[in-house]
């Protein structure tokens, strides 16, 4: 592989971009694996060196989340159900049809920003301060089968588990770093899938991966600083993009 200045720098770049906005609400790989590609790798290259690069930028959000008290001990917790579901999603990835997913994905993003839209009391405060027992039960439900889509298919993520996070009563930004400590445990499930398969490039995940550790130390400081009024609409941004992907990939491929 090349290594001139002029890739260095696009993966320098292109990770710092793709984190920026995956360190708060997800949906960086609309930014990061369409580089990759750019950069002649095969797709299940481009995917594992993505993986790669965004594991480093999602422990650097789930980090500085932590540090500001924006993340639960429940969902520190809940971390190997992700990382189990998304190792088992990675497994069975061949066992279900792609187009079902693909159609599915749609209908749900679809909901999921409608409903957040129309919801307006999702703030700066949490709906609840003590998570019941039907909650947790839902939190480890969430875990595991956001984790095993993650593995298995993967496009918004980082929606469905904020989503999911303020369904159950969170703030927007304590949503958002719980979301990314789920994010992270599935991403290094996928990651290591990845690994065993020789579908990483180590060198340009590597130095992807440090434009992300960036791009996620100024993502979430922003999120943390401004709260919802600064998550919510990117929030909503993020989720819409990826509708029109999916939209885009059902109707043109």
């Amino acid at each position: 592989m090349e290594y001139t200045f002029e890739i260095l720098a696009f993966l320098l770049v292109s990770g710092f971009i793709a984190s920026f906005i995956d360190s708060v609400v997800g949906g960086g790989g609309l930014i990061s694996t369409p580089a990759l590609l750019a950069l002649g790798l095969p797709v299940p290259v481009a995917l594992g060196t993505n993986k790669l690069a965004a594991s480093m930028g999602t422990l650097t959000s789930v980090i500085a989340f932590w540090r500001a008290g924006k993340v639960s001990e429940l969902a520190l917790k809940l971390m190997p159900l992700s990382f189990i579901g998304s190792a088992i999603g990675a497994y069975v990835v061949y066992l279900l049809p792609e187009q079902l997913m693909k159609n599915i994905i749609v209908v749900m993003l679809v909901i999921v920003a409608v409903y957040t839209y129309r919801r307006k009391d999702w703030g700066d405060n949490p709906l609840v301060q003590k998570f019941s027992t039907k909650a947790v039960i839902g939190m480890i439900a969430m875990a595991l089968g956001i984790g095993f889509y993650d593995g298995f298919f993967g496009p918004g993520t980082g929606s469905f588990l904020i989503f999911g996070f303020l369904f159950l009563g969170l703030d927007f930004v304590t949503a958002a770093g719980n979301a990314k400590a789920l994010n992270f445990a599935s991403g290094i499930g996928a990651l290591m899938s990845f690994t065993l398969s020789g579908s990483v490039l180590w060198e340009y995940g590597l130095i992807m991966g440090v434009g992300m550790i960036l791009g996620a130390l100024v993502g979430s400081r922003l999120a943390i600083t401004k709260g919802a009024a600064y998550v919510r609409p990117l929030y909503l941004v993020v989720t819409t993009l990826l509708i029109g992907k999916q939209v885009y990939d059902l109707v043109f491929k």
